[in-house]
C-alpha cells in the first residue's frame, strides 16, 4: 500500500510535462515562422560542387555548355519558366542586379517550350549572360530543384556556396547574396 502512494503523486506531474513540451513546440514553430525562406528545404548541395550538366542555350540550341564551361568565374543560376508567375515578380529584381554586372547571370529555363520561353524573354527582357534550357526536368533532379524560381550562387570552382527558393527581392540581394558575394571576393570561409 506504500508503493501506491509515490506512484499517484508521480502521476500528477505528467500533464504537467506534457503541457510543458507542447508549450516549447509551440515556441520552436514560432521561431521558424519568421523565416521568410521557412518553406525552403535546406539544400545538402551548399558547399558541394555544383551538379554535372550538359545542357543546350536557349538562343543557340545546338551548342551544348556544360558545368565546366562555366568555371573560371562565380556566377548565379536562376530558374525561371514562362509558365511561373513568381518568375515574372522577381524579373525586374533580377534585371537590376544583373545591370550592375556584380556576376555572370546564368538563365536556368526549367521544363519549358522553346517558343514560350523566346517569347517572354522578348516581352519582358533578357537580363541573362546565357540562358540554359532543361527541357524535360532531368538536370534540375540533380540540383535539387523543385520550383521555380530558385536561385543559386557558384563560386569560381564549381562550388555551390548559397541557394534561395523563391523570388528574389531587394532585400535578399542586399541583406543574403551581397554578403555571401562580399566573402568570395575576400577569399573568406563560407
Amino acid at each position: 500500500m506504500s508503493e501506491s502512494v509515490p506512484r499517484k503523486s508521480s502521476m500528477r506531474w505528467i500533464p504537467l510535462v506534457i503541457v510543458a513540451a507542447l508549450g516549447a513546440l509551440l515556441f520552436a514553430g514560432v521561431m521558424l515562422s519568421r523565416n521568410p525562406n521557412r518553406e525552403a528545404l535546406p539544400s545538402p548541395l551548399i558547399g558541394k560542387p555544383a551538379p554535372a550538366f550538359r545542357l543546350p542555350v536557349l538562343h543557340e540550341p545546338g551548342r551544348l555548355v556544360t558545368d565546366k564551361d562555366l568555371r573560371g568565374a562565380p556566377y548565379l543560376l536562376n530558374v525561371w519558366g514562362s509558365w511561373c508567375p513568381a518568375c515574372r515578380d522577381e524579373h525586374p529584381v533580377l534585371t537590376r542586379f544583373a545591370e550592375s554586372k556584380r556576376l555572370r547571370v546564368i538563365g536556368f529555363n526549367w521544363k519549358d517550350e522553346h517558343a514560350d520561353a523566346m517569347r517572354w524573354l522578348e516581352q519582358f527582357g533578357n537580363p541573362y549572360f546565357m540562358v540554359l534550357t532543361d527541357y524535360e526536368g532531368k538536370a534540375a533532379i540533380d540540383w535539387g530543384i523543385y520550383g521555380a524560381p530558385e536561385t543559386f550562387l557558384v563560386d569560381a570552382g564549381g562550388t555551390i556556396r548559397w541557394k534561395y527558393v523563391g523570388p528574389l527581392t531587394d532585400q535578399v540581394i542586399e541583406n543574403e547574396l551581397l554578403p555571401k558575394l562580399a566573402q568570395l571576393d575576400r577569399g573568406a570561409p563560407l
